[in-house]
């Protein structure tokens, strides 16, 4: 078993790019699903999967491994991409995505593809997953040395049973736990603050007994930084408020929430990739 060196900062920001444009392909090519925040996400998962995580593709049910869930699960490209790029299946796969027969359906299904810690759609449903395994592993089975990952989108903090997590993980105060919210302020109907409005999200989650960071979540460095000091708080669940982009990197898609569930034509996921090239390429 060989693991691979955590990739530099840099290097982070350029795997990001790559997951984007795996996004955008495989988004064109099946003509549906969701684009805004897979997109806005890339920073979160290249962070996770080439430099925080503990895992290895190669034994996907290694035991010292660490976890991550997807309670987002409507984001799933930006998940398969990330596994796909990290090894756990060929990267051509991602071409299948929702078409009749593939393991890439619309929301991870866990049975389907290595590196899947669990099945994901209903939403609000991936925090108590992520509380669950991590009181296990600091209640249950102590000899279990892993930290517990769970990405949540700020949406699905609309679902009551979100704060029924909170609640428990603070109680046990679930040092190995570590949410990360996709704070994009867009949902399918619209903004957020419109929808339903979160704010004072700090404040909310301070109250349920959690440490609370925000960062720029687009940026690789500020997510490694916050998610250290997470590790570094053994008392306390900790939730990273991880301020991004909707549709970032694609000038036409960022910040518009009519993108939040609606796919590239391949000419527009052609013009995007592009684009992210070009950039890409001017920032080294």
């Amino acid at each position: 078993m060989t693991l691979a060196l955590p990739l530099s900062i840099q290097d982070l920001t350029v795997k990001a790019d790559q997951i984007r444009v795996s996004i955008l392909d495989m988004l064109a090519r099946a003509k549906s699903g969701h684009s805004a925040g897979p997109l806005g996400m890339a920073e979160i998962l290249a962070v996770l999967y080439f430099n925080v995580l503990r895992h290895d593709p190669e034994r996907p049910e290694w035991g010292d491994r660490d976890v991550f869930y997807l309670s987002n699960g409507h984001t799933a490209p930006v998940l398969y991409a990330a596994l796909a790029h990290s090894g756990y299946f060929p990267v051509e796969e991602l071409q299948t995505l929702r078409q009749f027969g593939s393991r890439l359906q619309g929301h991870p299904e866990r049975e389907k593809l290595p590196g899947l810690e669990s099945t994901s759609g209903p939403l609000g449903s991936g925090l108590s997953q992520a509380a669950g395994h991590a009181y296990a592993v600091q209640h249950i089975d102590k000899q279990l040395d892993r930290f517990v990952y769970v990405a949540m989108g700020d949406g699905e903090l609309n679902e009551g049973n979100i704060w029924e997590a909170a609640m428990f993980a603070g109680k046990y105060k679930l040092g190995k736990l570590i949410g990360i919210v996709d704070r994009n302020y867009i949902q399918i109907d619209g903004q957020t603050e419109d929808v339903m409005p979160l704010d004072n999200l700090r404040a909310k989650w301070e109250a349920f007994g959690w440490h609370v960071l925000e960062v720029d979540g687009n940026n690789v460095a500020s997510l490694l930084d916050a998610i250290n000091t997470g590790k570094a708080v053994a008392q306390k669940p900790t939730v990273i408020l991880a301020y991004t982009v909707p549709g970032k990197g694609v000038p036409f898609m960022e910040y518009d929430h009519k993108w939040h569930g609606k796919p590239p034509t391949a000419e527009q996921a052609r013009e995007a990739i592009t684009f992210i090239n070009a950039t890409g390429k001017a920032a080294k």
